[in-house]
């Protein structure tokens, strides 16, 4: 029995939308999409539904399903893993319930999720994770305020990071990830807001670190995500072939330029930045002065990746449990007001977002036939009416593989 979703509007994801578009579901997959007029008739048996805006499930290529309950790394020291796991399933919940039916978990506890989403156990978007991040000691993943035994099993009890220093060792880190099904690997190439000691601007792996974590992850067939605020971490990320940037504050014209040419992509994550300057109230203070410094900056390289040309996937970088989570899709606005028309930045969530998987991309981010039936419907056209953006009750109908997960 398949399933028919006829639309005032579809949008593709890539591509001009359609005036009176269907989209057909049989099974787990998209068998058409196009024209009203063009599309196969439905069969007796077949549930036709009618829309106002159809388009394709949303991605978050930066996503920590952490469990935090405020914005203080150090509480992964202090809070149980089945607490932080509980906190993360509702987390997961609302993320769904916003449209984003599958993320790019960069940090978290997403391995140990994954299962329970692909078997139907939890209502939850499609976790493509990258398990622990891999971090020098004393860099962004390492808890500065605890002893360094204590922190390296923090990390690891906590599935956060792995602290690692040296060619041998993040080789090791690496495998650890891969045998654990990791789908990429997450790095700090420079220092971090939310880390106490470290510089955004400092790089912390070498060159010949980075270079070994790439090389071993290519041969795995996975990209690597680089987190990067400072320059001198981008360009080592970039020259080391990593292929996502993470954030990029300090991007400038240079940088921009080799982006372009090596094809790499830059995972912005406006919304966080945006929503660190409303948090004076609860972030360690040290947190709260490096996003003071970094915002301005990161404006700006923003609106300079996308004036070059600079290819970009949308990605919140939310990792404090509650509210946040289930706003995923506002990255789209910030994304227009740095100088994306509303298509390609609907192109980013969508799109987009699984070619920051490389070799392991699913066919999904679009509504093509033979792409996986990943579909939402939304209660008026975002081209008209921007306001849809960052408010979960306005997507009305998900679909992830062709099942309805919600509406």
């Amino acid at each position: 029995m398949a399933q028919h979703i006829i639309a005032d509007v579809l949008i593709p994801g890539r591509g001009d939308p359609i005036e009176r578009g269907r989209v057909v579901m049989d099974g787990r997959e998209i068998t058409y999409a196009g024209a009203v007029d063009a599309g196969p008739t439905p069969g007796a048996d077949d549930t036709v539904i009618e829309a106002p805006v159809v388009m394709p499930g949303l991605w978050d290529c930066h996503a920590h399903f952490a469990g935090l309950a405020d914005p203080n790394l150090e509480k992964l020291a202090t809070t149980h893993v089945a607490t932080l796991a509980a906190r993360s399933v509702l987390d997961a919940e609302a993320i769904l319930d916003g449209g984003v039916t599958s993320v790019r978990d960069v940090g978290g506890l997403g391995l140990l999720l994954a299962p329970a989403v692909d078997d139907g156990t939890l209502r939850s978007p499609f976790i493509h994770a990258a398990g622990r991040i891999l971090s020098t000691t004393g860099g962004h993943g390492d808890i500065h305020g605890f002893p360094l035994d204590f922190a390296h099993d923090v990390c690891e009890s906590g599935n956060f990071s792995i602290l690692c220093d040296g060619v041998p060792e993040v080789l090791k880190a690496v495998r650890i990830n891969l045998r654990n099904n990791a789908k990429l690997i997450k790095l700090c190439a420079s220092g971090g807001v939310m880390s106490e000691i470290d510089h955004p601007h400092h790089q912390q792996f070498s060159d010949e670190e980075l270079r070994a974590i790439v090389e071993e992850a290519r041969r795995a067939e996975r990209i690597v995500a680089a987190h990067c605020h400072g320059k001198a971490g981008i360009m080592a990320a970039l020259r080391a072939g990593c292929f996502t940037i993470e954030h990029g504050s300090f991007l400038d014209e240079e940088a921009a330029d080799l982006m372009v040419e090596q094809g790499s992509m830059l995972v912005p994550t406006r919304y966080v930045i945006e929503s660190l300057l409303d948090q004076i109230d609860i972030l360690p203070p040290y947190a709260y002065e490096k996003g003071q410094m970094i915002a301005s900056a990161h404006e700006q390289a923003l609106k300079l990746a996308v004036a070059k040309g600079v290819k970009i996937a949308a990605g919140c970088d939310i990792f404090v449990s509650g509210k946040m989570y289930g706003q995923n899709s506002m990255e789209i606005t910030y994304l227009i007001n740095a100088g994306m028309t509303d298509l390609e930045a609907i192109e980013a969530a969508t799109a987009n977002g699984p070619e920051t998987l490389g070799p392991q991309a699913p066919r999904s981010g679009q509504l093509r036939d033979g792409y996986d039936a990943d579909v939402i419907i939304l209660d008026t056209n975002p081209l008209d009416d921007r306001s849809v953006w960052g408010q979960p009750d306005r997507v009305t109908g998900v679909w992830q593989r062709g099942r309805r997960v919600k509406g």
